[in-house]
């Protein structure tokens, strides 16, 4: 006789959802992670985050004048500010209600199934 020690999974469960969100401008990035878990909270999806990530800094050094003083030179830089959602068991309402979601322009999501 033989008995299955493995748990199977049925094919259209999903354990979690991450979702990565990317912007520019911190207040836009907190108004939009905070309309995304209202709308999960809204279905009684299990929501852990927002998380944030360290900010990117990219910081760019360019000639002030074309041919003359060259010792003078600005700095400029861009930030990407980037916080993490992840939504324990969602539900396919859930799924179909975050994909309908109308968010600012400026704003990244990535949404990784695991």
């Amino acid at each position: 006789m033989a008995t299955e020690t493995t748990t199977e999974k049925s094919a259209g469960a999903i354990n979690k959802l991450r979702i990565r969100v990317r912007a520019y401008e911190h207040k836009i990035l907190d108004s939009s992670v905070k309309q995304i878990i209202d709308t999960a909270m809204r279905f009684d999806a299990n929501v852990v985050g927002p998380i944030p990530l360290p900010t990117e800094i990219k910081k760019y050094t360019v000639n002030r004048s074309t041919f003359a003083h060259k010792d003078a030179r600005e700095q400029f830089e861009m930030r990407t500010h980037k916080r993490v959602i992840d939504i324990l068991n969602p539900g396919p309402k859930v799924v179909e209600a975050l994909t309908n979601l109308s968010l600012p322009s400026g704003v990244n999501i990535d949404v990784k199934m695991m």
